[in-house]
């Protein structure tokens, strides 16, 4: 893990932070969320109302990694194939040709991805899972890198479409990204356009070196009590009458990727029970339905928390 001898965060992933903080004001725990969640090899979900800068977090992280991107907005019109693509008739050449749709990047940015219909959402299912997609009976592999970063507005707005479970299940972690404080919102008043200081946005990273990184997440080592701790809060969610369903052993092994990953962000080598404390709301929170009512990622995961001790 010779990446992280130097300090973890402050070797590698420093200076993506901090180009990344230069765009997206006062939101640090997120993009790291986010970070960690590339880092896994896992896709993103950024949940929040309108005008809070989602899309724009996305942006900076493809720009800032140095990963091609493209974007769907995602509207109630919007076709299967117009994500993964279709064939087209060559005259001159008296044959169909494939085009690729823009799901053949690496890292594809799903705008509002909760007013496409079902059928359209279920269009990204194969690329999120098996990182290919088939097309008129012929499975195309997709680039490597790659990420889906899908950004969601509030479910109570018109216009949208919920996610099922199993589209939800492929995001390995959900982030919120909430208001501002004062002086960010403050400085964005003042301050240059985001959208010009993105086009300005120069790689910190290649994909290739994003790809190595990767690859040390998994030497993370874990010791069997932080497994036996990461399984009890599997059971107590469940045995808990507070969730319609527990989490699954997919979402399990999420959990421990996604803390993987926040432990080697952080310049960790071996797996505390802290890190998927950290993670946990991001992985958990848009996987439990709760019994009754609707409580925030953030709610759910003090829950488990309170409920699970570490010894």
């Amino acid at each position: 893990m010779k990446e992280n001898e130097a300090g973890g965060l402050g070797a590698a992933f420093a200076p993506v932070l901090r180009r990344i903080g230069e765009i997206v004001l006062g939101k640090e725990e997120q993009v790291e969320i986010a970070l960690a969640c590339l880092l896994a090899r896992g896709h993103l979900l950024i949940e929040d109302i309108p005008g809070l800068g989602k899309t724009v977090l996305a942006h900076a992280l493809g720009a800032t990694l140095g990963l091609q991107h493209r974007r769907v907005q995602c509207t109630s019109d919007l076709l299967p194939g117009d994500i993964t693509g279709s064939s087209v008739y060559d005259r001159d050449k008296g044959e169909f040709r494939f085009i690729d749709g823009p799901v053949f990047t690496q890292l594809l940015l799903a705008d509002e991805i909760n007013r496409a219909t079902p059928k359209c959402q279920s269009a990204l299912l194969e690329a999120m899972e098996e990182r290919q997609v088939s097309v008129e009976g012929k499975a195309r592999a997709l680039p490597r890198p790659f990420f889906v970063i899908a950004t969601q507005n509030p479910t109570e707005q018109s216009g949208t479409f919920p996610l099922p479970e199993s589209q939800l299940d492929r995001f390995l972690m959900r982030v919120s990204m909430g208001y501002p404080g004062r002086d960010a919102e403050m400085e964005l008043f003042r301050g240059e356009d985001r959208r010009r200081m993105l086009a300005k946005l120069e790689p910190v990273l290649t994909p290739e070196e994003l790809i190595e990184l990767q690859s040390h997440v998994d030497e993370v080592k874990a010791s069997d009590a932080v497994l036996d701790y990461l399984y009890r809060i599997l059971a107590f969610t469940r045995e808990s009458d507070a969730f319609q369903a527990g989490l699954s052993t997919r979402a399990g092994l999420g959990l421990l990727r996604a803390a993987k990953a926040w432990a080697y962000l952080h310049g960790e080598e071996r797996l505390l029970p802290g890190d998927i404390q950290k993670v946990l709301p991001a992985v958990a929170g848009h996987r439990l339905t709760p019994a009754a009512g609707r409580r925030s990622a953030e709610e759910i995961g003090e829950e488990i928390l309170a409920k699970v001790d570490v010894d």
